[in-house]
Parts: C-alpha cells; sequence; structure tokens
C-alpha cells in the first residue's frame, strides 16, 4: 500500500461497524510487515485467481505506549477465517470472529 492509496491510514482511531453477526478482526502484527497486505478468507476457502478477498496493509497505529504495527477488518460476518499474504494460499494465521464483538489476535512469532 502507498500513501497516496490511503495517506490518513493509522493516523487516528478506526470506525467500527459491528452489531448482531457483525464483528471485527483486530491484529497486532510485527513492525517489519508494515506495508504488507494481508488478505481474509472463509476458513476451507481456497485462494482461486480472479476472486476478490478483503485485504488490508499493516500500519502503525498510535497506543498508549507507543505506535503499535497492526491491521484491521472492521466489518466480517461471524465465523472463522484464515489470513494470508494477499494472492497467497498459505495459510499464516486463523482468527474466530464472533457478532457484536472485536477478536483480538496476535500475529504468529509476533
Amino acid at each position: 500500500m502507498t500513501d497516496a492509496e490511503n495517506p490518513f491510514a493509522g493516523q487516528g482511531a478506526v470506525m467500527l461497524d459491528i452489531g448482531d453477526d457483525i464483528g471485527a478482526l483486530v491484529v497486532e502484527m510485527p513492525a517489519d510487515l508494515v506495508g504488507v497486505e494481508i488478505e481474509i478468507r472463509p476458513a476451507g476457502e481456497r485462494w482461486a485467481p480472479g476472486i476478490h478477498y478483503p485485504h488490508v496493509a499493516v500500519v502503525e497505529r498510535p497506543s498508549p505506549s507507543g505506535p503499535v504495527a497492526s491491521l484491521v477488518f472492521g466489518e466480517l460476518r461471524q465465523g472463522e477465517y484464515t489470513l494470508h499474504h494477499k494472492g497467497a494460499g498459505e495459510v499464516l494465521a486463523t482468527a474466530s470472529v464472533r457478532g457484536n464483538e472485536v477478536t483480538e489476535l496476535t500475529w504468529p512469532g509476533r
């Protein structure tokens, strides 16, 4: 992701639209992955060329203890998900998202 795509990414609060069966996922990431795009898919769904999967870039966000590299998926239907480098097949992490909740995850190896 370039600054031109979203020059304000990571500069403030993230607005989440959750409720009923819609939740969100926040993942604390290693700092060396800032700028890398991570894709999310329903668990068990295989990557296929030409299919668009939601993806976000890892950005540094302010926190009381200093900047934290993270990514946020703001509106996810309740269920099991896998995380991947954008366009790749290897599962790098899994998450269970519940409706009306923010699921927090620490990236493996963080």
